[in-house]
């Protein structure tokens, strides 16, 4: 579809909140058709997790995005899409990608929300593939279980904070589910819940250096329980980490699900989020250096810095093959 301005910033980059939103549309609908694929129990697939993807050049105003998805493993209860989003000038007809991302999606059964259906197995080219695939799903699986291990953690506010403080620039944003922004099963759509995040992220960015700002690319989010239609969810978003070109923020959806009173307040979704500062003219900034004044601050820069040596690691590796290639 064609970006429009409510779909951008001031800048005329468009978020990446509605990027994000599109591509967990494009999955949601090509596992869904698979799901149903056999006689059976109608079911919806619902967002599980959204793997590490990044965003590899900024849409703007006017442009197409394509987006497109494919299948590439099932496991017994989940399935795996790969989805790349391309970008096309229809003035000049250029075209380029802007996102690969991968999604997990697990089949919900229309009758009884609660229950996980059977996924249709898909035929693999090369058996390759299908080990691949069971490396990559494990993989994940143990990472959602340590990241739902570390998930006690709550935002404060903080009375008259400093500049480039952690407290400076956090920020919270409360939104009622409404029908609009729910499945069939009423649950939020994981698209949904995504655009909050990057929203609040951009926010917590924006305050930080003041300066135009742009989402460079999102951790795994994990998707650890479902949001109902009438809870009133609370995503709140920190600075962790500053280098000299990017900003990680840490990002929460908690659930208050009034219409539920048996239930309290949990933790539904989690990430990180990376952004870059630009200039007017489109080109990267220097972004001040986070100040950290608690232990706990300290400790969480320290684990963002081994997360950021991590990635440019594992491009500079990348970056090699290409080259041997």
């Amino acid at each position: 579809r064609i970006m429009r301005p409510d779909d951008a910033n001031i800048a005329g980059n468009v978020h990446g909140g509605t990027i994000l939103k599109m591509i967990e549309e494009a999955g949601a609908i090509i596992s869904t058709r698979h799901c149903n694929s056999q006689a059976g129990e109608p079911c919806v697939a619902a967002l599980a997790r959204v793997e590490r993807t990044d965003f590899l050049s900024p849409m703007c105003i006017g442009e197409v995005a394509n987006v497109s998805a494919e299948i590439t493993y099932t496991s017994r209860h989940s399935v795996e899409v790969q989805v790349n989003v391309m970008s096309e000038n229809i003035l000049t007809g250029a075209k380029k990608v802007t996102n690969k991302a991968t999604l997990w999606y697990v089949p919900l059964s229309l009758k009884n929300v609660n229950k996980v259906l059977e996924v249709p197995p898909i035929q693999y080219v090369r058996k390759e593939q299908e080990d691949e695939g069971k490396k990559r799903y494990e993989e994940q699986k143990l990472d959602r279980l340590e990241t739902k291990q570390r998930n006690g953690d709550v935002i404060f506010p903080i009375i008259n904070p400093e500049p480039h403080t952690v407290g400076y620039s956090q920020s919270s944003l409360i939104h009622l589910v409404g029908p609009s922004d729910c499945t069939l099963l009423g649950f939020v759509h994981g698209g949904v819940t995504m655009k909050l995040m990057d929203e609040v992220a951009g926010i917590v960015a924006a305050r930080h250096c003041k300066t135009n700002i742009v989402t460079a690319s999102v951790d795994a989010i994990n998707f650890h329980e479902k949001i109902k239609k009438g809870s009133v969810i609370t995503i709140s978003g920190r600075m962790t980490f500053t280098s000299n070109k990017s900003m990680e923020i840490e990002v929460f959806v908690d659930a208050d699900p009034f219409v539920d009173e048996s239930r309290g307040r949990y933790r539904a979704v989690s990430a990180f989020f990376t952004y870059v500062s630009l200039s007017k003219e489109g080109k990267p900034l220097p972004v001040p250096q986070l100040l950290t004044e608690t232990e706990d601050e300290k400790r969480r820069f320290e684990e963002g810095k081994g997360r950021y040596l991590q990635t440019k690691a594992k491009r500079q590796a990348q970056m090699q093959q290409a080259a041997q290639h």
